[in-house]
């Protein structure tokens, strides 16, 4: 039986990979920060156990690390899905602001790894597997403490493997604009600084627009978590998929030249479409 670690257990990509690792007969360790819905991950197969985490608050992943070791003697797969998005213009986005939305999307994940980093080599090495996004090509703008925080996920865990000789196999997911609550959430957690620009109105209205056509008419999760499930069962995967249309484009923006990349966004946001 293997064991797979995964956080964001409870909506969106973790949960639909929670229950795709259940039926495989796997052991899953199931992050949730929602205490409401541990019972909803306890009832859904004893192969689930779930634990708390909330990856704003440090103790809570040294306790999840703990919780975690004193149960288990290996880690096949850790899947790191949790996130958060952080929104609005770099002129007036309160730093502090900033600071969270790393240590949500990139220090948090890091620390949890690092706390689980020894049973993951274990039995010949285990996966890392980093739920990052499109976004780290870098090339959207008001999202941009998201996108540095996946950037700088990848490139942090990049080093990982190289620097542990490739004991442990690291992999970036990078979709696309997701149908997830992820989104939608995004809005509630940002709507002071959304809602209270005048300079940027029209701007932050498109990309409120955006993130809820996005909820509705975005990928579909499943081929999100279809491509997950496979590369965790892969000898030898890649160290980075790229998954939706958009995604790719964003991909071959990302190459031209930085002068090139901002005239295209900036006719983007006049013409009012997205990738």
């Amino acid at each position: 039986m293997k064991t797979i670690v995964i956080t964001g257990a409870t909506s969106g990509i973790g949960n639909l990979l929670v229950k795709e690792f259940v039926q495989k007969g796997y052991l899953v360790f199931a992050g949730y920060r929602n205490r409401n819905l541990k019972k909803r991950l306890e009832m859904f197969s004893e192969n689930i156990i779930p634990f708390y985490i909330d990856l704003s608050k440090k103790w809570t992943i040294e306790n999840a690390v703990h919780f975690i070791l004193d149960r288990t003697e290996k880690i096949d797969t850790l899947i790191n899905a949790a996130g958060c998005v952080i929104a609005g213009p770099m002129e007036c986005l309160n730093v502090d602001r900033i600071r969270e939305q790393f240590e949500v999307n990139t220090f948090a994940h890091l620390s949890l790894t690092q706390g689980l980093f020894e049973k993951l080599c274990l039995n010949g090495g285990g996966k890392i597997i980093n739920i990052s996004s499109t976004s780290s090509f870098g090339v959207y703008p008001f999202i941009a403490p998201y996108c540095a925080s996946k950037r700088a996920l990848d490139m942090l865990f990049n080093s990982m493997e190289i620097e542990c000789g490739g004991d442990v196999k690291v992999i970036s997911v990078k979709p696309g604009v997701i149908k997830t609550p992820l989104w939608e959430k995004s809005i509630e957690l940002n709507k002071d600084v959304l809602g209270d620009n005048e300079k940027y109105q029209k701007e932050l209205a498109f990309m409120i627009e955006t993130a809820q056509k996005g909820a509705q008419s975005g990928l579909d999760a499943q081929k999100v978590v279809d491509l997950v499930v496979k590369i965790e069962g892969l000898e030898k995967p890649k160290p980075s998929y790229v998954i939706g249309f958009d995604a790719k484009v964003a991909e071959v923006v990302s190459h031209l030249p930085q002068k090139w990349i901002n005239f295209i966004v900036r006719k983007m946001l006049e013409k009012r479409c997205i990738f």
